[in-house]
C-alpha cells in the first residue's frame, strides 16, 4: 500500500528527529538534577530567601515539564506505529484520517522541540525584556509600534508564555511611542532574539485622507533578563537616577508622588525606566535589574563582534537597516528576482487583521 509507506516514512523520520531531541536533553541528566532541587525545597533554610526558592521551584517546574513532554510525545509516536499495525491487520483505511491528523501534530511539536535543543546560549532559557520605539514616520509609525507589540503579546500568549509591562508611553494622537514589556517563559529570550532590530511596514495610512502609501519604521530591542550576574557591577556614581509622576491609571498613590525611576548609564549612555511598579523604591528594583539585563547584552554583543572581527567575517551589504518588511501596498508579494522564490523577510497581504498575519509567520518560522 503506497500510502501507508508514506506513512511509515513519515513515523521513522519523526523517530530519528526525537531521538536527535532526547539525546539533546539527556532525560538521565534532567532527572539528576530534578533530584538535586527535590533536596533543596525540603530544606526550610530555602524559604528564608524568597528569590531563591523561587528560582529553585521555578527550575523544577521547567524540568518535570520537560520530562513529561518527552514522555507524551513517546507515546505518542507509539500510537502512530499501533495505528499502522492496526491498519495492516485491519486492512482498514478508515483510521487513516485519525493517523494523519495525529503525524500532521507531532510533526509541528517535534520540529519546536527540535528548536529547542539549538537554544544553547547563556541567556536563551531567561525570560525576554523587549522594548519597542517609534521611528520616522510620526503617528503613522507610533501605530505601527502598537501594532508591534500586539502581534508579540499574541506571539507570547499563544506559546504559553505571559507579559508583563514595564513602561509605556503613548503616542500623540495614537499608537505607542514606546513600550518596554517582559516575556515570561522558559526559552522565551532563545525564540525572541532573533527579533532584535528595525521592523518596516509599507501600507496605506489610515490616517492620511488622501489615501497615500506610506512607509514606517520601528525599533525592537531584545535582551534577557538576568536576575543574578555577579560578573557585572553597577558602582553608584556611574549611573544617575531621575524620577518622576507616573502617566495613566495608577491610583490616587502613584498620581500624587514621583513614583516612576528613569536610570541613565553615565558611561554607555543607556537609558531604563519603570512606572509599572506602585512604589518608588519597587520601581528602582525594577530599572535597575533592566539595566543590568541591558550591559549583559551589550558585553555579549561587544564579544560576538570582536570574534567576528578576528575571523574576518564579512557584514551583508543591505538595502536599509531593516530585518523584516511587512509590506501591505502594492498587493504583490515580493520575490527574489534570481530563484523567483519569495522573500522570506517581505510580506504583502491584501486583507486580514495584520497581528494574525504576522503571528503566523512567526509560528512556522
Amino acid at each position: 500500500m503506497i500510502v501507508l509507506d508514506e506513512v511509515k516514512a513519515r513515523i521513522k523520520a519523526l523517530k530519528t528527529k526525537f531521538e536527535g531531541c532526547l539525546a539533546a536533553f539527556d532525560e538521565q541528566k534532567i532527572r539528576d538534577r530534578l533530584s538535586e532541587l527535590a533536596v533543596l525545597q525540603e530544606d526550610p533554610e530555602l524559604f528564608k530567601d524568597l528569590k531563591r526558592a523561587q528560582s529553585v521551584n521555578a527550575e523544577a517546574k521547567a524540568l518535570s515539564d520537560r520530562l513529561e513532554d518527552l514522555s507524551a510525545k513517546k507515546s505518542s509516536l507509539r500510537d502512530a506505529e499501533e495505528y499502522v499495525d492496526l491498519i495492516e491487520m485491519e486492512d482498514d483505511e478508515s483510521l487513516m484520517g485519525e493517523l494523519t491528523e495525529l503525524l500532521d501534530k507531532l510533526e509541528g511539536q517535534i520540529e519546536t522541540l527540535h528548536l529547542t535543543t539549538l537554544l544553547k546560549g547563556e541567556y536563551d532559557a531567561n525570560n525576554a525584556i523587549l522594548t519597542l520605539h517609534a521611528g520616522a514616520g510620526g503617528t503613522e509609525a507610533q501605530d505601527w509600534t502598537q501594532m508591534l507589540y500586539r502581534m508579540y503579546r499574541m506571539y507570547a500568549e499563544k506559546n504559553g508564555f505571559s507579559v508583563e509591562v514595564m513602561d509605556v508611553l503613548d503616542g500623540d494622537e495614537a499608537g505607542l511611542k514606546s513600550v518596554t514589556f517582559v516575556v515570561k517563559g522558559l526559552n522565551a529570550y532563545g525564540f525572541l532574539k532573533a527579533e532584535k532590530g528595525v521592523h518596516r511596514l509599507v501600507r496605506i495610512s489610515p490616517f492620511d485622507s488622501n489615501a497615500r502609501r506610506h512607509t514606517s519604521f520601528a525599533s525592537l530591542e531584545v535582551m534577557p533578563e538576568i536576575e543574578n550576574d555577579m560578573t557585572i557591577k553597577v558602582m553608584p556614581d556611574e549611573i544617575r537616577i531621575d524620577t518622576y509622576r507616573s502617566g495613566g491609571a495608577g491610583g490616587q498613590h502613584v498620581n500624587k508622588t514621583d513614583s516612576a525611576v528613569r536610570i541613565t548609564h553615565i558611561a554607555t549612555g543607556i537609558v531604563v525606566s519603570c512606572q509599572n511598579e506602585r512604589s518608588q523604591i519597587q520601581n528602582r528594583e525594577t530599572a535597575m535589574k533592566m539595566l543590568i539585563s541591558k550591559l549583559a547584552e551589550l558585553k555579549e554583543r561587544q564579544l560576538s563582534e570582536r570574534n567576528a572581527e578576528i575571523k574576518g567575517e564579512l557584514k551583508k551589504i543591505e538595502w536599509g537597516s531593516q530585518i523584516r518588511s511587512y509590506v501591505f501596498q502594492p498587493y504583490t508579494m515580493v520575490k527574489d528576482h534570481r530563484t523567483g522564490y519569495e522573500n522570506p523577510n517581505v510580506f504583502s497581504v491584501m486583507d486580514g487583521n495584520i497581528e494574525e498575519f504576522i503571528f503566523e509567520y512567526l509560528r512556522k518560522a
